[in-house]
């Protein structure tokens, strides 16, 4: 069958390659190492001001407005710290690397399916898995899955530990040496990480390791686990933070979206990398960098590239690969 007589599957899924745990915080002194003991999430009650923007009835009408900024703002929430006498908090997370062979897990159109392996296959025959595998890699000794937890550390070591391993493999005793907005490094660790990660992605080997982080944060002081979302409109407090077992802790998907914020190819000025979206899409941002307008969003640069044979540009072919690993639905839904 010919190129132009294929169209996308309805039905088409990847599974994604890296399977993230959840991470779970626990604490020890920095004088003694061999002591753990978990970092609890409690509960108070505030007492606070009215700070918030005030709606325009309110704002527009001084008899309101004045009584409404004097009241209390009485909340309770959730709060994780570290206990007086710890300084140190201990993250801890594992990481399976599933192999990405560039078939997908799900899909209806066979004819579809032999032009689409035929597509990945040749970006994993010429280009390999190691330009991405670095990028991850680079993302995990950086500590950006830390998310605030980085900001507020005066110090943090990342340990990488292959399963059932004493010793770990890999160490390094700065993190804050690997800028957040570079991935151009070149050394022992990052190499060794990514190879580690490629030889996953390649189904050379199975891997699995475990990664683990010690950031100075001072004694007491507060951390900042996963806040959970709410839809219970009925809700009694107003922050919820994560627990495992009632301990703290960090969602998989949290630490996943840090792995995979890679995309710098999303602008020929890009100044900080975004997480591989279909969209590029940043909720935080409240913006969609790859949108379908400009012809750079995933649907319009995978279907052109399978469909129709026309490659994108190699910075463009990573991204697109990149999107498949994350994995997800694809299929052409509504398909006449």
């Amino acid at each position: 069958m010919s190129k132009d007589k294929i169209t996308t599957a309805s039905v088409l899924a990847f599974e994604r390659s890296f399977d993230i745990s959840d991470a779970i915080f626990a604490q020890q002194d920095n004088a003694d190492d061999n002591k753990l003991s978990p970092v609890i999430v409690t509960e108070k009650s505030v007492r606070g001001t009215i700070s918030n923007r005030l709606k325009n009835a309110v704002a527009n009408d001084p008899t309101k407005l004045d009584a409404e900024i004097q009241k209390p703002n009485l909340q309770t929430v959730d709060v994780a710290a570290l206990d007086a006498d710890k300084d140190t908090l201990v993250v801890t997370w594992s990481c399976k690397v599933l192999p990405f062979l560039g078939k997908p897990s799900v899909c209806n159109d066979i004819e579809y399916q032999k032009e689409l392996e035929k597509t990945t296959q040749d970006y994993i025959q010429t280009q390999g898995m190691l330009n991405l595998a670095k990028r991850y890699a680079i993302n995990i000794l950086n500590g950006r899955w830390l998310w605030r937890n980085r900001m507020a550390a005066e110090q943090i070591s990342i340990s990488i530990i292959r399963k059932d391993a004493e010793k770990p493999i890999i160490q390094v005793s700065d993190v804050k040496q690997y800028q957040l907005n570079a991935f151009d490094y070149d050394d022992k660790s990052v190499n060794n990480l990514a190879k580690l990660i490629e030889a996953g992605l390649s189904g050379k080997e199975f891997v699995i390791f475990n990664v683990e982080a010690k950031l100075k944060m001072g004694l007491g002081q507060e951390v900042y686990p996963s806040q959970e979302l709410i839809l219970d409109t009925g809700k009694t407090k107003s922050k919820v933070l994560y627990e495992k077992n009632k301990q703290a802790a960090m969602h998989s998907q949290k630490v996943s979206n840090a792995i995979r914020t890679i995309d710098t190819w999303y602008d020929d000025n890009a100044q900080f990398p975004i997480a591989i979206e279909p969209y590029g899409s940043v909720t935080s941002m409240g913006h969609a960098f790859r949108q379908p307008k400009q012809k750079l969003d995933f649907y319009t640069l995978f279907d052109n590239w399978v469909l129709k044979g026309e490659k994108p540009s190699l910075d463009q072919q990573h991204y697109v690969i990149a999107v498949l690993i994350r994995g997800g639905v694809f299929g052409a839904s509504g398909k006449e």
